[in-house]
C-alpha cells in the first residue's frame, strides 16, 4: 500500500484512496487484512508444458548460481507464503498477475524501496523464465498453512529496501 501511496507502483485509483492515509493507519489495514484466513480457490491447471514447469520450479526452489539469481524461496520463504512483515507469499495469484508483475518490474514501471532487490532480480530474468515461474508459482496448492512465516533461516540474499534485515 505504501508503494501506492508513494509513487512506486502505479495505479491511479489505489494512489488515490491510499495518497491521505498515514503509515500507523496503512499497518492497522494491513494487520487486520493478514488476520482475515480466508479459503484459497484450487489451483487452476497449467497450459505450460513440462519442460516449462521444470524450468520454473527449478528458479523457485533452486535459482540459478551462474546467473546469480537466488531462489524465490530464499526471500518468499521455503512453503513461499511470504515472511512477515514486508515479504509477500507467492502461491495462490493467477499466473497472469505474476507474469505482469514481474514483468513491471523487469520494465522499470513497478519499483519498491531502494535497493529495489526485486527490480534488480527481474531485470535479470528472460521472458521465458517469467512465464516458466509464473506457471509453476500458479499450478501449486497452498500449503495447510496459508500464513507467511515469521523469519528465514538464513539472511536474505541481497540488500531489500523496505525489509527488516
Amino acid at each position: 500500500m505504501q508503494n501506492f501511496r508513494d509513487g512506486r507502483r502505479n495505479n491511479a485509483a489505489m494512489s488515490h484512496l491510499l495518497q491521505p492515509l498515514s503509515d500507523s493507519y496503512l499497518r492497522e489495514i494491513a494487520a487486520y487484512f493478514s488476520a482475515l484466513d480466508l479459503p484459497y480457490p484450487p489451483p487452476v491447471a497449467s497450459k505450460a508444458t513440462v519442460d516449462e514447469l521444470r524450468h520454473g520450479e527449478a528458479l523457485v526452489l533452486r535459482g540459478d548460481a551462474a546467473r546469480k539469481l537466488p531462489a524465490c524461496s530464499q526471500c518468499h520463504g521455503t512453503p513461499l507464503t511470504g515472511v512477515t512483515p514486508a515479504i509477500p507469499g507467492l502461491l495462490g495469484l493467477p499466473a497472469a498477475y505474476m507474469s505482469a508483475q514481474l514483468g513491471a518490474w523487469r520494465a522499470g514501471q513497478r519499483k519498491a524501496q531502494t535497493p529495489d532487490c526485486m527490480g534488480e532480480m527481474a531485470k535479470s530474468l528472460t521472458q521465458a523464465d517469467i512465464n516458466a515461474v509464473a506457471a509453476w508459482l500458479a499450478a501449486q496448492p497452498m500449503p495447510s498453512s496459508s500464513k507467511p512465516i515469521t523469519a528465514l533461516p538464513t539472511p536474505l540474499p541481497l540488500k531489500c529496501g523496505g525489509v527488516p534485515q
